[in-house]
């Protein structure tokens, strides 16, 4: 069974990334100043590496298969109807920027970090409240 005060943490700490990331964060200026960007960049990852860690921890617990990446992870919540398509595509390219943050497979474009912030948070929050009602669902389920 899913750990709801777990989950319940990890959906919380999105929120206040996010919330961060709308009120601190100066993307305008990331091109030019290293310590915004990095603060950008870090709440981003830490964000996404908490959606992830929830993705993980359904999969697991709900028994939803054995997802060969990190990416997968949304596939399989797709599957079980958790999230929806195109949340699901929109969390998998997350993934994979959070990937390229953490492991610096390659500069990262701050171009791309700013549509991030500006036009794709909502994705993070989507998921925050999708996962809130399945969550619910399989409770009463049970």
């Amino acid at each position: 069974m899913t750990d709801a005060d777990l989950v319940a943490k990890k959906l919380a700490f999105v929120e206040t990334c996010v919330r961060e990331l709308r009120t601190l964060a100066r993307v305008d200026v990331i091109e030019h100043d290293l310590r915004e960007r990095r603060f950008v960049e870090h709440t981003l990852q830490i964000a996404i590496q908490a959606c992830q860690d929830v993705a993980s921890h359904i999969v697991s617990d709900e028994r939803l298969g054995e997802p060969r990446t990190n990416q997968a992870l949304f596939g399989a919540l797709e599957e079980a109807g958790w999230i929806d398509a195109p949340l699901a595509l929109s969390l998998r390219r997350a993934v994979g920027l959070r990937n390229i943050l953490v492991h610096g497979y390659s500069a990262v474009d701050p171009a791309v970090v700013r549509d991030v912030v500006e036009h794709h948070l909502d994705d993070l929050l989507a998921f925050v409240e999708a996962v809130r009602a399945g969550s619910t669902a399989v409770t009463e389920d049970q």
